[in-house]
């Protein structure tokens, strides 16, 4: 099988299918198809619309309240009316709000305003009778409803609940209640899950399964708008209303994406929205348009398509996609429905069937010639890029990115596997219908169609179908719901058996023979396979069994439905009606090959063909039917089949069959049958006695009565499980009945194992009835056995001797010292063994009485050469030799060689040894034990060891052998034979002179020439380097190939000569093919072809010529052949070979004109001219101009015969022929004449002949290139007046390039022009004037242009040549000048631009402010423009302070920019302030920064709140701070934010986010301050520990671990060592998760209820040097080891840690103490400022130590509390 081609596209949207399929559309659109409903003249809304889940139905329900059917293609089909809730209310008393199919498609759901759902049933066919099955009276108006599983229907009232009826039981219940109208309702993809609008814009969701998704339930989000537009697609939810906008939604409720319409003018309110079954598209209606927008999975975002914009459509009102995707209908205001075509692309695949691509993962594929039409979608979403149709054109294969998807389009099974890309390397197999095969690189998986699993997965390389067998399900087994069996080949030999229900091995075959073809059978437990030896094997899986049933297998089957088997043997039909039974089978004889195997209307055929006939053999169908009756447990018909049929063999076979299964069936009647039939007579009483038990209990107490215990033990007992009928007596505690069991069985030791077990009281007269019967049974042997356990040894010893079995007896009596004591007894024994002949034990027995001579003898005798060596070694050392040696002997004997070797070697046997190891193939240790003999007696086994080698072909090891053994020429003939010259050659030359081995193989050469073996001939020349003799012998014997081939190596000069020789002596022959090969060859295709023309063998040449020669060989080859025939022959021959054309050419441009005539005269009479002109050409050349003349003519082309005179120069010939043939051609014989003339020089000659031929142009050319220009310019004048200007220009720039000489004569030109009144001619030579190196000159001529075009030439003109004279002169830095005249012409602007060029400022101000005041601000602008690029900011500043201070900056003179800018106002200042702070954060001079706002204040501009929250950052990250010299760099970022807060409190920003972000930076600030200010103190070191501690609350803008381990030191400082240990170990925690980069691993137990938050940012880096953090790990590790220490933060009062303003019992929040940040709580001073307090005893404690330090750090923290509090409260203390 083929691989599937594959066509992959680049493009995204449009995937390239196999070759056969034409693109038909190439993006998504929405197609008008069809007007289902025509709109009316007004309002007249359709309410509903819905299509029916299969695909079939399509209802409309209008402003009527009626709704409408319609059929899959648009035909309406039925209708009906639906009813109010109450009659007497009227028809028109409700709405209809909304519809749906069920799932079935066989209900409608009909929700109204009159606060009812009805279920209608429609039936199944249309005009079937529609009947209401189901209400729902609900309490409010029904506004929506979705019915998305079966007996569940959702929808929504206008009181706000979402409710849930239920057809099964025919209630409602409330899923969820809101307290706003349900506008809209929207289900997932799978319709597991709603959505929910309602006017206040709240959209919910709710789940009846999340599908493992872990999505929330409930509110989702709070639309603008009330959502009425409002789809839920695959990848998030699309909500659009009446502001004009489209949301997309992500799964939790996050905007994704917006489309903004709200200032498209012409586009109105979205009304309704619909998403495509696949969730890939979403639609939404407003008025007179359809928007579409596509997800695109590559971008992970929504794509507008083009709108679908109709005109008059109105506002659409509702929306329903077709659920195969590819038809969506709209419904319209005015009461129309319109239906769209709804698809990506569309595409014809094999010109059979239709693919329409409706989504990226969904596709409907449509078979042309039926109409059936199959959904192709991928479940996951993927986009699909391909799909084939394969198999024979019933099943489907497509691709995703992830997954492979497959179909059976005649079950319309669909699977869709995980799959990732393999290239399109995948070949696919479809020999099984019910599942398909797909091998990929040596893997073969099988996916079962219907199924989204693979079904399983093996590594193979053989993907022959024959060679694989696959079983599903295709005969449902008894006990057996899933029977999925595959069998495939692991290599050529080896059969691998796999259960794909399980995913286990269940059966391993290895075959000694390749295998061609296998199949399980249908219940995949048994498996025929065929080898290469055409044998047939049946393997039974159950079993683990192999049997071979039949060779010269060239046909085999299973017979469909059954396990019988058909095969064929040479000229027999083989069937095998019971395959369990392999050796019972039925043959026919037969002429013919079977060739197929056919069952059905109640027959099995088997078709053979018969030579051209076709004959059939039906099979035996009772037969077949018996196996099908026991598959199916049908025991009771396979048995009344049976009794009509006569026993035979199958039959016999069948009988045993069923009897097995009966018995495991508990059918035991049908199995006493059974074994009555087959004459097991013991079997059928048995089972009938059986029976009759069976009978007798089901009589007396009902049931089967199998189950009664004594039936069971005698099943138990016919299965010979008497262990199993023993444990069924002992259940019932029937023990005598066991034990007669037992004793009627003669199963002595069982009963007696039981009796001993019950303790039964006969234990022992059962013992001596045992051991009596044993004798009486002559069972001595068990009866000593007896005696033995009982410990009567000597009773035991006469019973085996009696039995014969003295070797038992010895044994005993080895075991027992009393015995070995009885010299007559171990007489007796030793006697006994020695006639039986039980040597080794009579030694053994000998040994134990300590008689070694005789225990050795016996030994000997009995080959125990063994033991006979071990007591030889300590009672006869000298007999071990010997001994070994007789061992040896005894092995070869026993033709074990290879182990006789080690005992001669023992026995010093070498000569032994080494034949012992020859004859055991042991060649190597031969080889060792050779090598320690002497050299002669060696010699012949080196010999023989070297030709074993040599047939192993390991020539290396036989050469050394062959040496050894001085048999160098044996191994010289070796190399020889083995075709290994070169060896043979340099062992030769090891062992002779090179003379002698050169005669040698000369010698030898010779004779095998001799003999014709002219290869191995040849390779003993090449071996001695004598190529020449090779060369000759070929030569002699003329094997020209072989000679050539070694000419080609070794005189490769020679070989093209040798070539082209032989190729002349063939021909010479007459052997022309040969010498055609050999001129070939020696690249002489031209001697080949001469060959076959002197040959007169035209055709052959030509192939030659074809297939060798160039491009046209073949052609001129053709040429000569017809030239050979001519005539009619030769026109016959050209055209056909379509060389007829090409031949008349060829004779004619070869002057072959005869030949060329005739073929033109015979063929192609309109060729004649030409060869008449070809020939008239011909004759020109000759100098025959008067035939030439004739021919000229005869072409029809006498213009050629005056041109022909003409080139001669004879103008009276030239002109004879022009008048009488060619008065045309009269001109060109006066052109000719005049040329001639101008180069005589006879100028007034030559311009007379072209005055009369007309052509003065001629003339004026003539007179140019003589550099006659006024002749020129005179006839130009006379003759050409239209002409002359274009002359007067080219004689100028003639003029020009002459230099100043040149430009002296354009001057005077001008002048000229001047004088004679041609002012525009004067100008125009006077502007042509340029000389770089006569400025003045120029100038001068310039002007005067000017001045002459203003006085005598028109506006226009003049204005023209003053804008081309103002540059020059302005160019020529002339610019008051180029100014001045610009001015002459009111080109204000113009003189403007030339005076700033000249950078006369004033003048082009002076102009602009008194002649165009507009032009005022563009000098200024440039003016500025200047002075920036000149570098002149002290005088822009006068003019434009804003880009003076902007190029300040550029410069970075930021002191010169602020004091510039504060000069300004405050906003200009600050703007340069920021700029000039941002530079230098950048630069990281953030204190120059902080400086800078401390110097010039903080305004509360929201540009500049980055700056200050950097600031912060950078200050509180800073290295360094946590000390009494940081307080001024704290302090000013306290000023700073405090600062800023106080201008913020008077902004527009008050009370916002960014004020209390500020306000808790200025805090944190506070704290910093505060505590640097108390580290200059000794008595406030508590308070700075509170401080570091408080500042712990503000970790999340704080460094985290920097703040742990300033709070620990501290408070390891100041003696809190358990707070100390809590803090330093969190800080080590921390500096683990930062080396990690994730916080996730922290353990927050010792922070549980305070305020010290856990969700903090994670440090980008350690703020705190490793040398610090080991030693906190080492001081951490010490303490911990501390017994006192408690885990624990201190309380306070409240119960709650200490340092923590929230009491978690109470939920307090405490306000932080301004000196130490701790919760006020008692004993507090208050300050005027609302929420600022301080605990009173640090207060005072502060205010007492500033008193007492007169501290400036600690005055200026008053100060500022001062400030910020709205003062300090009264106290008794002085600072002065």
């Amino acid at each position: 099988m083929t691989s599937p081609q594959r066509g992959r596209s680049p493009d995204a949207i449009l995937v390239v299918v196999a070759r056969e399929t034409r693109p038909i559309l190439d993006a998504m659109q929405l197609r008008h198809v069809r007007t289902l409903l025509a709109p009316q003249d007004g309002a007249a809304k359709v309410t509903c619309l819905a299509w029916a889940p299969n695909n079939a139905r399509f209802a409309v329900c209008t402003v009527d309240r009626v709704v409408l059917l319609y059929d899959e293609h648009g035909e309406r089909r039925d209708k009906f009316s639906t009813k109010p809730a109450d009659p007497k209310y009227g028809r028109k008393s409700y709405v209809v709000k909304g519809m749906a199919f069920s799932p079935d498609s066989t209900k409608i759901a009909i929700g109204q305003t009159d606060n009812i759902i009805y279920i209608y049933k429609i039936g199944e066919d249309w005009g079937d009778k529609k009947v209401i099955c189901n209400k729902f009276i609900q309490t409010s108006a029904v506004t929506c409803l979705l019915w998305p599983e079966e007996n569940t229907i959702v929808f929504g009232l206008v009181e706000g609940k979402v409710r849930l009826a239920n057809t099964k039981t025919n209630k409602s219940s409330t899923i969820y209640g809101t307290d706003s109208y349900v506008v809209s309702l929207a289900s997932n993809v799978s319709g597991k899950g709603i959505l929910s609008g309602h006017a206040d814009g709240t959209i919910v969701r709710y789940f009846f399964d999340d599908e493992g998704s872990g999505e929330s339930q409930g509110k989702l989000v709070v639309h603008p708008c009330p959502p009425y537009a409002m789809a839920w697609a695959s990848s998030s939810i699309v909500v659009a209303g009446c502001d004009k906008k489209i949301v997309a939604y992500g799964r939790e409720g996050h905007i994704i994406q917006t489309f903004d319409y709200s200032r498209d003018t012409s586009e109105k309110e979205f009304t309704v929205a619909a998403a495509s079954p696949g969730g890939q598209s979403v639609v939404i209606g407003s008025f007179d348009r359809l928007r579409v927008l596509n997800w695109s999975p590559r971008r992970g975002a929504w794509e507008e398509a083009k709108p679908k914009e109709i005109p008059h459509l109105y506002t659409i009102t509702a929306l329903a996609w077709k659920r195969d995707g590819s038809r969506l209908c709209a419904g319209t205001l005015c009461g129309g429905v319109e239906q769209f075509d709804c698809c990506l692309r569309r595409s014809i695949y094999k010109n059979k069937f239709e693919m329409t691509y409706v989504g990226p993962s969904q596709v409907i594929v449509k078979n042309l010639s039926t109409g059936m039409r199959v959904v192709l979608k991928s479940h996951y979403g993927y986009e699909i890029d391909e799909v084939k149709i394969l198999g024979k054109e019933r099943y489907l294969v497509a691709h995703t990115p992830e997954t492979l998807l497959l179909g059976d389009l005649t079950s319309n099974k669909l699977s869709e596997v995980a799959w990732q890309g393999s290239g399109g390397n995948e070949k696919f197999f479809f020999e099984n219908e019910n599942v398909c095969m797909i091998f990929n690189a040596g893997e073969l998986t099988l996916v079962e169609y219907g199924s989204n699993e693979i079904l399983g997965s093996v590594r193979t390389e053989f993907m022959n179908p024959h060679l694989i067998s696959v079983r599903i399900n295709e005969r449902r087994q008894r006990g057996s719901e899933e029977n999925k069996r595959l069998a495939y080949l692991v290599d050529i030999k080896t059969i691998a058996a796999v259960d794909l229900v399980g995913s286990y091995n269940i059966g391993t075959i290895s075959h000694d023979s390749k295998i061609d073809w296998l199949e399980l059978n249908e219940t995949g437990h048994k498996l025929l396979f065929r080898d290469k030896k055409m044998k047939l094997h049946l393997y039974d899986i159950e079993s683990a069994t192999k049997t071979t049933i039949l060779s010269y297998c060239s046909y085999v089957q299973w017979v469909p439905g059954s396990d019988v088997v058909v095969a064929q043997n040479r000229n027999n039909l083989c069937v095998w009606y019971n395959i369990d039974t392999p050796e019972r089978v039925t043959m026919f004889p037969m002429k013919g090959d079977i060739v197929d195997l056919q069952r059905g209307s109640g027959k099995t055929e088997v078709i053979v063909t018969e030579g051209v006939n076709t004959v059939c053999y039906t099979l035996d169908e009772g037969l077949i039917e018996f196996g099908t009756a026991i598959d199916d447990g049908d025991y009771h018909r396979a048995m009344v089949f049976l009794e009509t049929l006569e026993m035979s063999a199958e039959t016999e076979a069948m009988w045993k069959t069923l009897s097995r299964l009966a018995l495991e069936a508990k059918q035991l009647h049908i199995a006493e049958r059974c074994f009555a039939a087959l004459g097991h007579v013991s079997k059928a009483r048995f089972l009938h006695e059986t029976n009759a038990i069976a009978d007798q209990v089901a009589k007396e107490y009902g049931g089967e009565g199998t189950d009664h215990y004594q039936v069971r033990v005698r099943l138990a007992m016919l299965d010979k499980n008497y262990k199993l009928a023993e444990m069924i007596f002992l259940e019932q505690n029937a023990v005598e009945e066991a034990m007669d069991m037992y004793q009627e069985l003669h199963m002595w030791e069982e009963c007696l194992a039981v009796a001993e077990a019950k303790g039964h009281p006969a234990l022992e007269k059962l013992r001596q009835g045992y051991y009596e019967w044993l004798l009486q049974s002559q069972q001595e042997e068990r009866a000593a056995e007896v005696q033995e356990g009982q410990g009567d040894l000597q009773a035991a010893v006469g019973l085996y001797l009696k039995a014969g079995l003295p070797a038992k007896a010895a044994q005993l009596v080895a075991g027992g010292e009393e015995l070995l004591g009885s010299r007559d007894l171990v007489n007796r024994i030793a006697t006994a063994l020695l006639r039986g002949e039980l040597f080794e034990q009579a030694g053994e027995l000998f040994e134990k009485i300590r008689n070694p001579q005789r225990a050795l003898e016996c030994y000997r005798k009995g080959c125990s050469f063994l033991k006979a060596v071990e007591l030889a070694r300590s009672a006869f050392p000298a007999e071990v030799v010997k001994l070994e040696e007789a061992w040896g002997d005894h092995l070869v004997q026993q033709k074990q060689l290879d182990a006789a070797i080690n005992h001669y070697i023992e026995a010093r046997c070498a000569v032994k040894a080494i034949e012992a190891a020859i004859g055991a193939r042991q060649w190597k240790k031969a080889v060792y034990i050779l090598d320690t003999l002497d050299a002669k007696v060696a010699a012949k086994y080196y010999l023989k060891i070297a030709q074993h080698y040599a047939a192993l072909q390991e020539y290396q090891m036989a050469e050394e052998l062959y040496v050894k053994g001085d048999h160098t020429k044996e191994a010289i003939d070796m190399y020889t034979q083995a075709g290994l010259w070169e060896q043979a050659h340099k062992l030769a030359s090891k062992c002779m002179r090179p003379e002698d081995v050169s005669i040698l193989y000369i010698t030898r050469a010779q004779e095998m020439e001799h003999q014709g073996k002219y290869k191995e001939a040849e390779r003993l020349y090449i071996t001695v380097d004598e190529p020449d003799l090779a060369i000759t012998m070929y030569k002699k014997c003329k094997k020209y190939e072989e000679m050539l081939r070694l000419l080609g190596k070794y005189h490769k000069d020679l070989l093209s000569d040798t070539h082209l020789h032989l190729g002349k002596e063939l021909e010479a022959e007459g052997r022309l093919q040969e010498a055609e090969y050999h001129y070939l060859e020696a690249k002489d295709w031209k001697a080949a072809v001469n060959m076959y023309r002197v040959s007169n063998m035209w055709d052959e040449a030509y192939r030659v010529a074809k297939a060798h020669g160039g491009a046209n060989s073949h052609k001129h080859v053709a040429f000569l052949w017809a030239k050979s025939l001519g005539g009619e022959a030769a026109v016959k021959l050209l055209s056909k070979f379509g060389l007829l054309e090409m031949a008349i050419d060829h004779a004619s441009d070869n002057s072959m004109f005869d030949f060329a005539f005739e073929l033109a005269r015979l063929s192609l009479k309109q060729r004649l001219p030409e060869i008449h002109f070809k020939y008239a050409s011909f004759l020109e050349d000759e100098g025959k101009f008067e035939e030439a003349e004739v021919e000229f003519v005869k072409a029809g082309k006498p213009k050629e015969a005056v041109l022909m005179y003409a080139h001669a120069q004879n103008w009276g010939a030239a002109q004879r022929v022009a008048e009488a043939h060619d008065p045309e051609s009269v001109v060109i014989v006066l052109v000719g004449q005049a040329d001639a003339a101008f180069k005589q020089k006879e100028f007034q000659k030559a311009e007379a002949l072209l005055l009369r031929a007309q052509r003065l142009d001629l003339a004026v050319k003539h007179y140019k290139e003589a550099g006659m220009w006024m002749d020129a310019l005179r006839v130009c004048k006379e003759y050409l007046p239209g002409e002359l200007d274009a002359l007067q220009e080219e004689y100028e720039q003639e003029v020009a390039k002459k230099g100043p000489r040149g430009l002296e004569g354009l001057v005077e030109q001008a002048r000229e022009w001047e004088q004679a009144g041609e002012y525009a001619r004067a100008v125009d030579c006077y502007l042509k004037v340029r000389d770089p190196s006569n400025s003045a000159l120029a100038e001068k001529c310039w002007m005067k242009a000017a001045e002459l075009a203003i006085k005598f030439l028109g506006q226009p003109r003049s204005t023209e040549v003053v804008r081309t004279v103002g540059p020059l002169l302005v160019g020529l830095g002339k610019f008051s000048v180029a100014a001045e005249l610009y001015l002459n012409l009111d080109l204000i602007k113009e003189a403007i631009d030339a005076f700033m060029e000249g950078e006369e400022w004033n003048k082009a101000k002076r102009v602009a402010r008194e002649l165009e005041p507009r032009y005022e601000e563009y000098v200024d602008q440039h003016y500025k423009e200047y002075l920036k690029n000149q570098g002149k900011v002290d005088s822009l500043v006068g003019v434009d302070v804003v880009a003076a201070l902007d190029m300040y900056v550029e410069r970075e003179q930021w002191e010169k920019c602020l004091e510039t800018a504060a000069k300004q106002n405050y906003k200009v200042l600050h703007k340069y302030v920021a700029l000039y702070a941002t530079h230098l954060i950048r630069e990281g001079s953030w204190e120059k920064a902080l400086g800078l706002y401390v110097q010039h204040g903080a305004p509360a501009n929201g540009q500049n709140f980055n700056i200050y929250k950097r600031l912060f950052v950078e200050m509180v990250n800073a290295g360094g701070m946590n000390c009494a010299e940081a307080y001024h760099r704290w302090a000013d970022l306290r000023d700073l934010l405090f600062g800023l807060c106080e201008n913020l409190v008077k902004s527009s920003e008050a009370n916002s986010p960014a004020h209390e972000e500020f306000e808790r930076m200025l805090l944190v600030s506070h704290y910093y301050a505060t505590r640097s200010a108390a580290q200059s103190i000794k008595q406030l070191d508590t308070m700075a520990a509170k401080l570091s501690v408080s500042l712990l609350r503000h970790t999340d803008i704080v460094p985290v671990d920097k703040a742990f381990y300033e709070a620990g030191t501290a408070a390891k400082a100041v003696g809190w060592e358990n707070m100390a240990f809590i803090f330093l170990n969190r800080f080590l925690d921390l500096t683990d998760a930062i080396e990690e980069g994730s916080l996730d691993a922290l353990d927050h137990a010792d922070f549980q209820f305070t305020d010290i938050p856990f969700e903090v940012p994670l440090p980008a880096k350690q703020h705190v040097s490793e040398e610090h953090r080991e030693e906190v790990r080492d001081w951490v590790l010490t303490v911990s080891m501390d017994q006192r220490l408690e885990q624990v933060l201190p309380q306070d009062e409240r119960g709650t840690y200490e340092a923590s303003l929230l009491a978690p019992s109470t939920g307090v929040r405490s306000l932080p103490c301004l000196v130490t940040g701790y919760p006020v709580l008692r004993n507090k001073v208050v300050f005027k400022s609302p929420g600022k307090e301080a605990n009173k005893e640090s207060w005072n404690k502060f205010l007492m130590a500033v008193k007492m330090s007169h501290s400036p750090p600690c005055q200026d923290v008053l100060r500022f509390v001062g400030q910020w509090c709205g003062g300090l409260p009264s106290s008794g203390f002085s600072f002065q």
